[in-house]
């Protein structure tokens, strides 16, 4: 008797309202299942997305952004399949800005000199063979036109970090 109540009222509903689809849960549910995946799994779905001869610019793009959301440091091979990738679609910006979000996604300074150090370490044969700079090679990793002004908003531990004299720049 229940069941009958049941059906007659999801006819009433069905009826009378439209029915929505939504793919959030979708995507959802899909990351999650990613964010479970075993560390080689992971690398393997992205080395090999990466590794595809007729990938284009825009897929590119989406694979190193989503490999930028997930909350790890990709592993060199990913790094190497990531910066062939970019040299197979002559996207030679793309490639610096991704080792540029790898040097920040390594943390701070300690971490970073020892991760990062690390992860050019490893890619440097893949650099040289395809003739890519690392950002500090190009020295985009300092302020190219940098005028401090200390009276507004300089601290004291920066002339220290960008090896500047305190007193060259007092007006």
């Amino acid at each position: 008797m229940a069941s009958l109540a049941v059906r007659a009222a999801r006819s009433i509903v069905s009826k009378g309202a439209r029915q929505l689809s939504t793919t959030s849960q979708l995507n959802h549910a899909k990351d999650d299942i990613m964010e479970k995946w075993a560390p080689e799994k992971f690398d393997k779905h992205f080395i090999d997305y990466l590794s595809r001869p007729e990938i284009d610019g825009w897929e590119v793009r989406k694979a190193l952004t989503e490999l930028h959301d997930f909350d790890v440091i990709p592993d060199p091979k990913v790094v190497e399949a990531a910066l062939r990738a970019c040299r197979r679609v002559n996207d030679y910006s793309l490639t610096i800005r991704f080792l540029e979000a790898i040097k920040i996604k390594c943390g701070g300074q300690k971490n970073r000199d020892v991760v990062y150090g690390y992860i050019i370490q490893q890619v440097k044969p893949v650099l040289d063979e395809l003739g890519i700079n690392t950002p500090e090679e190009l020295g985009m990793d300092k302020p190219e036109f940098f005028i401090p002004q200390p009276e507004y908003w300089w601290e004291k531990k920066w002339y220290a970090d960008y090896n500047m004299d305190k007193k060259v720049f007092q007006y």
